[in-house]
């Protein structure tokens, strides 16, 4: 048949189908060549169904496209592969499928995903959210991110979970297929041929199409008719969404939204076709593209492409998804699928899939996606052939990296991601290693790209281009495929295993010996260095190395035999790199406390120095292993520890810390802040795992093979401090010295101290002392909560994570922090408990200085506080704590606090500080010297306490510090030295340190003099001297405080006696002040109290008598506020506002025939005014703003950027709080109470003299005389500049002050004002409305759109007449009546139930009211429908309906009650600020209103009823009643923020599945819900962009305009973040209502943790949104973060 050309023929096309369906059939299947056949019939078809013309179609085209797709191409296939109607085939072929248990649902972008991190073999297993709902680790802790498209559930695969594999939907039964067994054998047989064929025949179509490299030609069988071709563009990663859209408008002469819809499209399917015609035309365009961009950078790829091979290639699309959709039915189809793709074949490529893979680079982005998805659909599913997909996959791995390189595309449209899915499987990855060489195939990759090498062979990054900077970046993703391989460590080992491994080994040895040694840096002297060397690379290649080698360790640890040939592996590597260095051609011998050493000679303040040691850190923690797994006890022939030489094993890390001592000493500050960011990540957390704390392993692991003087020795001489402590007469000569080299010299006696520290107290590494990893992390916690209480994010970052991303914290914290949870703001804080800061270590390795010092005073001030020391500022002693037993293999390392160097080194410092004139020693150099002391005796008291009475105790640190110093120091002991210091003036901070060092060598010397028959009864005693000695100082400090506690009270008790006597004195005084303020308080209670106090009508109370005094706050000069004074005004901000709206769809109005006389009930545009309260003189703040004015224009243009106020539009800071502000309002002084002589008109007068009043001004039109203005002209020059604000705010439009429309608004917006202020300051049920219509016309509006409070308002500002009373009083009646028509008109009363409390006589005398008022104003005077009357019959109780209208007219009667307040200066009854049941009738007797509401009616029945009947039968009302437009009921409820769901997951499956309305169905990338009407928008894009006020913006701020009249709030669901928005420039980022366990926000769901709706935080915001203070929060955020200016809020 035809291609059908318009809808109307698509019913003659599928009439026609079956005739061809039958035709084509019977062909094909008695065709010797199917492919043939096909190819015919698509050759025939798709080039007149996918050539769709210069740009592409409309949907409609689109959808013509697919429907003969299907009806033509894919239908056709269908039928010969199942033999039988395609609705009835497939069904039938999914009812006799028997699935695998494998879940396998693709992730769309931005779908949640679940990590279970108990049960999760690594962080990449997930579950999508169904299966993780129906699986156990709901119950776990788990991790929730969100997918970047493409990965799919694990749920089902065995190997992915170490328990909980299935969900209940996936698990197997048992009628599920073996996973052994054969699916295809469950499909007939001929249908099993059938689907080989047409699969075979597809898929080599398919690829052919998609790897065709010829523009204008197609394969054998497709020869393309006409001439006709398409200009394609291509996507690429390198050029901006501006640039293509400019290129596009003057390439192919397109308007600037069509070029947005073209890059829209090249971004999301990697091409598009922007010109159709002939050769040549589409040539031209192409040119210009090229031309212009490529001045910068490589052009855009763009080419002019034969319309039918464009077709076929999108038809190859096409067919690829329809083979996705057709497996999904059956296994057995899936399998016969993975068969045909991994055929072998002969020629170039081995299968077709290896074909697609190998060309992947060449393939635009939609392509990828597509058969990245079959793969995923297919092979990835199946087991057997998953395997043989991932053995291609790693044979072709190298060339598929180096295409990547070279890929302008992302990692996740490239094949190469795949590898997540293959090598993160352990069987599969240990069968890849061993059968493809797979490790050693990655690190050999990685090697050949970073080919910039030094003449040793080393990485050299300082010379990188841009370009090799960029394939650098893509160089690191194979070090993510390599962690995938070892991240599960094997629990068995095969031999072929061992191999392999080792092999992989000796190539990563390789790529570790070219970073040994980069990056040398050589101090720079005398001129500072001119160019700041690159140093980022090398620690970028680090950080993502770090985890490889800590794997490779725990791989090593995990057989013996491997950990051996390892060791040894590296060890001659180190030996190959240690041959390369040139320091041994000068030896020098060092001498020093009688012992001497051989050496050589190197400086690290001459000589070069590198930061990048990582073959000595390996074989650390190596050697840390074999002491862990006690491989060096039991197989020490084996090791070649003979071989070590500890002097070389410690030279290079030495030199590091060296390195760093030195910088810390200021020695380095010429070479720039290079070096100071690699010594900041050598301690960072990120690396220093495999860099700071293997240099201080591999130190303590030399430390422990060599003599301890020797050791000390090199070290002195490293820090270049040998000749200080060998000289005869060392202090003198250090004196004599250059003050900046003692400065630096005793920084270094610091650092080497605290590294000696170090080297001997840091035993918390499992092998090096005797702990697990529990304890570790646990004093990790302890040592950083011992600075402050910390966040549990602040933690997490503060602990290295392992492979698997965890820290072990949430093992260990609970046992030693107590959780202290969050308020409205804030986070959740976690605390140290008090029986853990005796584990503090003030020298602890991981504190960096600033850290150091705020644990110290933390920790003295919590030790003040917890009793040890009464005095406030007195020092607290903080001793080390007692240190863990070290392994055997680090035995000897004890042995540095106790020897000869090291005390000579102790006792020259103890000298220096006995007689400080010198200046060559400093405090903290005495306190570490102090803490060695204390670590040694510990150590010593330890020993003693664990040794048995037949030992002999080595370690004998007591009897040698009492020992003399022997030359060169001939000092005394250091014994000695400490007693004498311990009474010294300038060293009080220290004493407590020193008498707690003291105590214990008195204790420890007790201990050794008792007689080895008791020593095993001290073994639990040895601490009783000391811990007497202590309990004395406590019993003394109680004593103490108890006598300052009983001088306290004995003081107190004389004051108070004084007094009395005072009082008793001056009784007659006392006695008459209290007479006067009980006067005043009854005089007030008579005033504020009682039914007598009014605020409308001649019976009210006004002000005038009370003075007002302000101050102003710009010159502080006090004033009273008059009339006819200098006018005093608030600063204020006048808003437009839809807080109150019920009727969101309403459009807003036209600024130029908008009338605002009449406000609508449902207040669909108020206009808002907010003060916050600050007065100022009129004339102050006019200098202030146009100072304001005057410091803008002074800025130059290209420094004035937006800030958070706009002056050109008015706006300014208040000067006192710097609140937002627009305008000012000016203070009026109170009103007189009204003149009882005048006489008050009854309502039928007043009427008479209004009507009469009305008549003459329409008669006479005339304008307002000028009689006397009550205001001076200062008052109403500000009263003008208000309202001038609230018409340009409200209107939108400039100033005008001849507009009739000006008075009007401000009435409006007082009126609006307080219903926003009544809704948010009483309950929240009680809810107000109002309306727009206009009042220039001759029918008057209807009463159900008439807001009547607003009417009220706008009456009462009116009425200039002399008895304004009595007017105001008549006119507060006759609204109530309406406004109670109102309510009875629009009531829908239900089941309500009774009060209790109310009289029955009451209720009986409210029910002949209502009954009376209901009938009169109902049944007398509307004409309803039938379906209305019943409505209103439903009413059968009075009670029900007195319920209805008090509830009804309640906030009406508020919002009046609040405006005549403030209107005539009266002060509300007591009863009216009190909730209870007295409010309703205070409420009225305020309001002059009687008790009972009948009474309106009655008074005035001959008045009011004429009105009654002209509201009722109102055209309108019936209208509205039946529907025809917004009916607002009274009460009107509050208007609430949308309802948000629990759990935080619910909201990001809902944005997974939004899609982009105007982008054909392509996902969001950004989706953002309104929170005010609950519209998902696709937000941050161009394709959402459209046109206001002649200017291009998001999405969001489209919104806003409609929904909360430029204001809105919004949650960014894939970043957990709220966004605030005001206007095209204004905008802030608030903390989303979202916590996680922890009590914190997680913007940007970096950590994972779970989210939960926090109720008190969302009612916070909703809160902000009903008082108008968004804007106020707006522009406090942006003076406090200038960043927050240059966002250009209008494009979200």
């Amino acid at each position: 048949p035809e291609i059908p050309n318009s809808w109307s023929q698509i019913s003659g096309v599928k009439l026609s189908l079956s005739v061809c369906l039958s035709v084509s059939l019977s062909r094909w299947l008695a065709a010797a060549d199917l492919q043939q056949e096909i190819y015919h019939h698509l050759a025939a078809y798709v080039p007149r169904i996918l050539c769709v013309g210069p740009s592409g179609g409309s949907s409609r085209e689109e959808q013509r496209e697919e429907l003969a797709c299907q009806l033509l191409l894919l239908a056709p296939l269908e039928w010969l592969l199942l033999g039988a109607e395609p609705a009835a085939g497939l069904a039938a072929l999914q009812e006799n499928n028997t699935p695998s248990p494998l879940c396998g649902h693709v992730f769309k972008v931005g779908e949640p995903t679940y990590s279970c991190r108990e049960c999760a073999a690594d962080p990449t297993c997930v579950l999508c959210m169904q299966c993780f709902l129906g699986s156990v680790h709901k119950e776990h802790r788990y991790r929730m991110t969100t997918s970047g498209g493409g990965g799919f559930c694990d749920c089902g695969d065995a190997e992915a979970w170490k328990k909980g594999p299935y969900c209940h939907k996936h698990t197997p039964t048992s009628s599920s297929r073996d996973s052994e067994e054969d699916p295809v054998a469950l499909l007939p047989a001929d249908m099993v041929s059938r689907s080989s064929s047409i699969f075979s025949v597809l898929l080599r179509y398919a690829v052919a199409m998609l790897t065709w490299e010829q523009e204008d030609q197609l394969p054998a069988g497709l020869e393309p008719p006409g001439d006709s071709y398409y200009c394609m563009l291509f996507n690429d990663e390198v050029h901006t969404y501006e640039q293509v859209i400019y290129t596009l408008q003057k390439a192919v002469n397109c308007s600037q939204k069509e070029a947005v819809s073209f890059a829209t499209t090249v971004d999301r399917d990697g091409r598009k076709s922007v010109r159709y015609g002939d050769f040549q035309f589409c040539d031209q365009a192409k040119s210009v593209i090229v031309r212009n961009t490529s001045r910068q950078s490589k052009p855009l790829r763009v080419h002019v492409m034969h319309s039918s091979v464009v077709a076929h290639q999108c038809f190859a699309l096409k067919a690829l998804s329809w083979l996705g959709q057709i497996i999904q039915y059956s296994d057995g189809l899936r399998r016969i699928l993975c068969q045909v793709g991994l055929q072998k074949e002969e020629g170039e490529y081995s299968s077709l899939v290896d074909k697609l893979m190998l060309n992947d680079s060449k393939m635009w982005k939609g392509a990828r996606n597509i058969y990245h998805q079959l793969l995923m659909n297919s092979l990835l599913m199946d087991l057997k052939y998953k395997k043989i997909f991932a053995i291609q996959f790693a044979k072709n791995y190298r060339r598929l990296q180096t295409d990547f390189m070279e890929d302008d595309h992302e990692r996740v449209v490239s094949v190469t991601s795949l590898s997540v899915q293959l090598f993160t499987v352990p069987t599969m990855a240990r069968m890849l290693m061993v059968e493809e060489d797979l490790m050693t195939t990655i690190i050999r990759t990685f090697v050949d790209h970073l080919r910039h090498r030094d003449l040793q062979g080393r990485f050299q990054f300082d010379r990188y281009t841009a370009q090799q900077a960029f394939k650098f970046g893509r160089v690191q993703s194979l070090i993510g495929d390599l962690k995938y391989v070892l991240i599960s460590r094997p629990s068995e080992w095969s031999d072929q295993l061992r191999v392999k491994f080792l092999e992989g080994l000796d190539a990563f040895l390789e790529l570790l010996k070219c970073m040994q040694g980069m990056d040398p840096v050589v101090r720079q002297v005398g001129q500072h260095i001119e160019m700041e060397p690159e140093w980022e690379a090398a620690f970028t290649m680090q950080m993502k190395l770090t985890h490889i080698i800590s794997m490779i360790q725990e791989w090593c640890s995990s057989d013996e035999r491997v950990l051996i040939e390892a060791y040894r592996k590296c060890l001659s590597a180190l030996s190959v790199c240690h041959s390369g260095l040139p320091d041994g051609e000068q030896p020098i011998s060092l001498s020093l406390a009688g012992h001497c050493v051989e050496t050589f000679r190197y400086q690290v303040s001459q000589d070069k120095v590198s930061i990048h040691l990582p073959v000595c850190r390996l074989l650390a923690g190596l050697h840390v292993l074999l002491s862990r797994t006690d491989v060096a006890n039991r197989f020490p022939e084996q090791l070649p520890l003979g071989e070590l030489s500890p002097p070389l094993l410690i030279e290079l890390p030495l030199r590091c810390l060296v390195l760093c001592a030195q910088v810390h000493a200021g020695m380095w500050r010429r070479n720039g802040f290079s070096l100071i960011n690699q010594i900041y990540y050598y301690h960072n957390v990120k690396c220093r795992v495999e860099m700071f704390d293997k240099d201080i392993i591999m130190l303590q692991a030399g430390a422990s093979m060599m003599d301890p003087n020797h050791f000390l020795m090199i070290v002195l001489s490293r820090f270049e401090l040998f000749h200080i402590f060998s000289s005869a007469d060392c202090r003198k000569r250090y004196s004599e010295a250059n003050k900046d080299v003692i400065q630096q010299n005793n920084t270094l006696i610091e650092e080497m101290l605290h590294l000696i520290i170090m080297v001997v107290g840091e035993r918390y590494v499992s092998g090096v002392g005797q702990v697990e990893a529990f304890d570790e992390v646990r004093r990790e916690i302890i040592h950083q909560l011992s600075i402050r209480p910390m966040a549990h994010s602040e933690l997490v970052k503060a602990l290295p994570e392992n492979g698997n991303k965890e820290t072990g914290l949430e093992r260990v914290i609970d046992t030693v922090a107590s959780f202290k949870s969050p308020g409205v703001t804030g986070r959740g804080l976690y605390e140290l408990r008090p029986e853990w800061n005796r584990h503090f270590n003030l020298y602890f390795h991981h504190y960096s200085r600033a850290d150091q010092s705020k644990a110290e005073e933390a920790q003295r001030k919590l030790r003040r506080q917890n009793g040890e020391n009464t005095g406030k500022h007195t020092p607290v002693p903080l001793p080390p704590p007692p240190p863990p037993p070290l392994c055997p293999l680090f035995g000897s390392l004890v042995n540095l606090l106790q020897c000869d160097v090291l005390l000579a080194v102790e006792g020259a410092v103890l000298q220096w500080a006995v007689e400080p004139s010198g200046g060559g020693w400093t405090e903290s150099m005495l306190q570490r010297v102090l803490h060695l002391v204390g670590v040694a005796l510990l150590e010593e008291q330890q020993q003693l306490e664990n040794s048995s009475g037949d030992d002999d105790v080595t370690f004998n640190y007591t009897c040698k510090i009492t020992r003399p110093g022997e030359a060169p120091s001939t000092s005394g002991s250091v014994l000695a030295l400490l007693e004498s210091l311990q009474n010294a003036p300038h060293l009080e901070v220290h004493k407590d340190m020193i008498t707690w060092i003291l105590k214990l060598v008195a204790n420890i010397k007790t201990m050794r003099e008792r007689t080895p028959s008791t020593s095993s009864i001290t073994v639990c005693q040895g601490q009783r001297p000391e811990e007497t000695v202590r309990d004395k100082d406590k019993a003394e400090r109680k004593r103490k405080a108890e006598m300052a506690r009983l001088r306290r009270e004995k003081i107190m008790a004389q004051m108070s006696e004084m007094q009395k006597h005072f009082i008793n004195e001056n009784k007659e005084l006392f006695q008459q002040s209290l007479e006067e303020l009980e006067a005043s308080t009854s005089a007030a209670a008579d005033n504020s109290g009682g039914v007598s106090q009014v605020c409308v009508g001649p019976k009210r109370v006004g002000g005038a008598e009370r003075r007002q005094l302000v101050t102003c706050i710009l010159c502080q000069e006090e004033q009273e506020v008059r009339g006819h004074g200098r006018a005093m005004v608030l600063a204020a901000f006048v808003q437009r506002s839809t807080v109150l709206s019920k009727n969101r769809r309403r459009n807003l109005p036209d600024p130029e025939h908008h009338d605002p006389v009449f406000m609508h009930p449902d207040l669909s545009l108020g206009i808002y005014t907010a003060s916050c309260g600050h007065i100022m003189h009129a004339t102050c703040w006019q200098r202030y703003f146009e100072a304001v004015q005057l410091k803008e224009q002074r800025r130059q243009q290209r420094l004035r950027g937006h800030t958070s106020y706009d002056v050109e539009n008015g706006e300014f800071l208040c000067p006192l709080c710097e609140c937002l502000s627009n305008t000012v309002i000016p203070l009026l002084p109170h009103t007189h109470s009204p003149h009882h002589s005048v006489d008050h008109p009854c309502l039928e007068a007043w009427l008479k003299t209004t009507i009469q009043q009305v008549a003459a001004l329409h008669c006479a039109h005339r304008k307002q005389s000028d009689g006397m203005n009550p205001f001076s002209s200062s008052v109403s020059e500000m009263i003008t500049t208000f309202s001038m604000a609230t018409y340009k705010v409200g209107l939108k439009l400039n100033p005008n002050e001849t507009d009739p429309r000006v008075p009007v608004l401000s009435w409006s917006t007082c009126a609006f004002t307080i219903q926003s202020i009544g809704t948010h300051t009483h309950h929240p049920e009680y809810r107000y409305t109002h309306t727009i219509q206009n009042s220039q016309v001759e029918t008057p509006p209807c009463i159900l759109d008439i807001d009547m409070f607003h009417l009220l308002v706008s009456s009462s500002l009116q009425i200039v007449e002399f008895s304004v009373d009595s007017a105001h009083l008549h006119l507060l009646h006759l609204v109530t009546v309406a406004h109670l028509v109102q309510i009875l008109l629009t009531s829908t009363t239900g089941n309500t139930h009774t009060d209790t409390h109310t009289h029955r006589r009451d209720i009986l005398k409210i029910y002949q009211f209502f009954a009376f008022f209901y009938i009169l104003t109902i049944y007398k005077y509307i004409n309803l429908s039938v379906c209305n009357l019943s409505l209103s019959l439903s009413v059968t109780s009075g009670w029900q309906l007195f319920r209805c209208v008090k509830a009804g007219v309640l906030p009406f009667l508020r919002a009046a009650a609040l405006f005549f307040h403030y209107l005539n200066s009266t002060a509300p009854p007591a009863d009216l600020l009190v909730s209870g049941p007295g409010q309703w009738e205070a409420l009225l007797s305020f309001l002059s209103l009687p008790s009972n509401l009948l009474q309106l009616y009655h008074e005035g029945a001959s008045h009011v009823s004429v009105p009654c009947c002209r509201w009722c039968c109102h055209p309108g009302v019936r209208q509205t009643l039946q529907g025809g437009g917004v009916l607002v009921k009274f009460p009107r409820e509050s208007n609430r923020l949308i309802e948000l769901p629990e759990d935080y997951s619910v909201l990001i499956n809902q944005a997974s599945s939004f899609t982009c309305p105007r982008s054909g169905g392509d996902k969001s990338r950004a989706p953002t819900l309104c929170l005010v009407c609950g519209c998902m928008l696709c937000s941050q894009s161009y394709c959402c962009q459209t046109e206001l006020d002649g200017e291009d913006v998001g999405a969001c701020t489209a919104h806003t305009s409609t929904c909360g009249a430029g204001l809105g709030l919004f949650l960014r669901v894939r970043e957990s973040q709220v966004l605030f928005v005001a206007g095209k420039t204004k905008g802030c980022f608030y903390p989303p209502p979202y916590l996680d366990d922890y009590g914190e926000t997680d913007q940007g769901l970096k950590r994972g943790n779970p989210l939960h709706l926090c109720a008190e935080r969302y009612r916070k915001i909703q809160r902000l949104w009903r008082q108008h203070g968004i804007a106020e929060v707006i522009g406090h955020a942006q003076e406090a973060n200038q960043t927050l200016v240059a966002i250009d809020w209008q494009h979200l």
